[in-house]
């Protein structure tokens, strides 16, 4: 009963939970620098964790089923994989000058998230559940387009900068590995039940990502300022997109929300170690400072979306 009563405080204060750990690695990553080594190397790992354990939330047996559902699917690759790249190239160009700032501005917001994207979706009022299925397909998905889009948007800035292997590794390390490790553990433990390490691993992942990175952000001074307004830019047009696409696809409202967070929410956890393997010291502190921004418009956005999106609306064209 204690440990039930643990897990309803933390689902019920999950946003200021993630909140304070991204404070808390901010302050470890800005006390104790020489920590930031040795924690990049644990990004990878943690990053994994938590997306077995996203994975295995997906009944992976049933995600046929997911499928049928086809209108709010293909809306959804439409939104992350059209309609955004679009988005993103106008909004960039004000960095067409700045390579180093550019590309990694176009990895991380061409990126649709998977993971903490759930949890604003449930607080919400989304349907978590459909994007949660979704997440599979929408990690395979990004990992194949990235390599096309980031240099089709950033032309020449990424000459000589993108190689196969650090998508490759991302797709085996990131996707196939946890997909795998979760769907044996369905198979093998069919009553295990991970969901009550999702919190902690969250915490976990946004604070030793983001202490690992506090050190490299803090060192930039004034450069990563040209991204926020970037950043604040993308999450307030890719909300506006989500909104009038659902709205023309004729979802239903939890549908529309968790289109919307999906549009607006990008992948800056999962493309960080991506950015490490680039030749741009600035990249991984540009990835972070997207997270940074994000996740404190999401506090905003949680209370807004739903004002935004009502219950009770008909979708249009329907009477």
């Amino acid at each position: 009963m204690a440990q039930q009563s643990v897990r309803g405080v933390l689902e019920e204060h999950q946003v200021p939970i993630y909140l304070l750990a991204i404070g808390a690695g901010i302050g470890l990553g800005a006390l104790l620098p020489g920590v930031s080594q040795p924690l990049e190397v644990a990004v990878e790992p943690v990053i994994a964790a938590l997306l077995l354990v996203t994975f295995h939330g997906v009944p992976l047996r049933e995600l046929g089923g997911a499928a049928q559902d086809r209108r709010f699917l293909l809306t959804l690759l439409a939104v992350n994989f059209v309609a955004v790249p679009l988005l993103v190239l106008a909004i960039t160009r004000p960095l067409a000058g700045t390579p180093e700032l550019l590309v990694p501005a176009l990895l991380v917001l061409l990126a649709p998230c998977v993971d903490y994207v759930i949890v604003f979706t449930a607080v919400a009022g989304g349907a978590k559940e459909q994007l949660l299925a979704a997440t599979p397909l929408l990690m395979l998905v990004q990992m194949l387009a990235l390599p096309v889009l980031v240099p089709l948007l950033a032309g020449d800035a990424t000459t000589g900068l993108f190689t196969p292997a650090p998508f490759l590794r991302a797709l085996i390390l990131l996707i196939l590995l946890p997909l795998l490790a979760a769907a044996l553990i369905q198979r093998l433990a069919p009553r295990w039940d991970l969901s009550a390490a999702m919190i902690p691993l969250m915490m976990l992942t946004l604070l030793t990502v983001v202490s690992s990175q506090t050190p490299r952000v803090l060192g930039m001074g004034t450069t990563l300022l040209a991204l926020v307004p970037v950043y604040v830019a993308f999450l307030v047009l890719a909300t506006a997109a989500g909104i009038v696409i659902s709205r023309l696809a004729r979802l239903d409202v939890p549908s529309a929300r968790a289109l919307t967070f999906s549009g607006a929410t990008r992948n800056s956890l999962v493309v960080l170690p991506l950015a490490l393997a680039l030749p741009i010291p600035v990249a991984p502190a540009a990835v972070v400072t997207q997270t940074l921004v994000e996740l404190l418009g999401m506090v905003l956005l949680v209370r807004i979306l739903p004002q935004l999106i009502r219950d009770g609306r008909r979708p249009p064209g329907r009477r």
